[in-house]
């Protein structure tokens, strides 16, 4: 079928309680395995690339490869902009095709994360995209995402004016996660998201996922997160997959072959969150 949005699937998860995962792509053989994994679970899903992703090749390169699986695929596919870091990247990546959108404008001021978050609100909508921003910061560091030291939580109460005044379909909140390979385990504060669930009616978004305890990512899906990402532990898999042949044998020189192998590993890893974001048999 064709990429879709994430307006309806996330509507559909915030109603029947369970979230859609996430999976920051690398190379077609990631997008494959994320795909596959949807598939064979039923699952709808969202492919997404960060700022520095795009960099390494370009917007369109990965835009072909996801719209490629999505129209061989009987599962909803979204091609989603991660952590869009300016108007123009997320103008560009709208340009290009992408069903979905995240502006990050949460090292601005509250006042300029509200302005250039409306911005791209504004510029989306009449072409049916939706849009993610982040209020707080999650922090942590990976690709050219740095959190700070500071890491301020989502306050409920800014969380209110900020929907209101931006008109985003979903919010990335900060609650204790990170972004990167945790240093032990992470503190996720569920009952301030439980406080910013009570208050704000669009879907609640949860980064910085990789390495989060499976039992903690549930309770924040029963507490409103209806989007969960994962990035770092699928580079971690595909890595794994590759060393493991180059290992047993390292004069192999056809990338086919430890690509292959890594493709298995992200799928093996993606099957198992779709199952804990509950998402699985929930494709239509």
């Amino acid at each position: 079928m064709s990429l879709v949005t994430t307006k309806q699937l996330l509507l559909d998860a915030q109603k029947g309680g369970y979230a859609i995962g996430a999976f920051n792509v690398e190379n077609m053989e990631m997008v494959q395995a994320v795909v596959a994994a949807a598939e064979e679970l039923q699952s709808p899903v969202i492919l997404q690339t960060t700022p520095s992703t795009v960099k390494y090749a370009d917007l369109a390169y990965f835009y072909a490869n996801v719209k490629t699986a999505a129209e061989k695929a009987s599962v909803p596919i979204v091609m989603h902009l991660d952590h869009g870091n300016s108007f123009e990247l997320a103008m560009q990546a709208l340009r290009t095709g992408y069903t979905s959108i995240m502006i990050d404008g949460s090292h601005e001021s509250f006042e300029d994360n509200i302005k250039v978050s409306k911005a791209v609100v504004d510029a989306c909508h009449p072409s049916g995209v939706c849009v993610e921003a982040e209020l707080g910061k999650v922090g942590g560091k990976e690709d050219d995402l740095d959190g700070g030291d500071d890491n301020p939580y989502t306050d409920p109460r800014e969380a209110i004016e900020f929907v209101e005044k931006t008109g985003v379909d979903s919010l990335a909140v900060a609650i204790g996660t990170a972004h990167g390979v945790y240093k032990g385990t992470p503190k996720v504060d569920v009952e301030r998201l439980s406080e910013i669930q009570k208050v704000v009616s669009i879907p609640l978004v949860l980064h910085g996922t990789s390495g989060v305890p499976d039992e903690v990512v549930k309770e924040c899906i029963r507490r409103g997160i209806c989007k969960v990402n994962y990035a770092t532990d699928l580079r971690i898999a595909f890595s794994k997959g590759v060393n493991e042949v180059l290992h047993d044998a390292p004069d192999t020189i056809d990338p086919k072959k430890y690509n292959s192998k890594g493709r298995d590993e992200v799928k093996k890893y993606v099957m198992d969150k779709i199952k804990v974001c509950g998402s699985a048999g929930k494709a239509f």
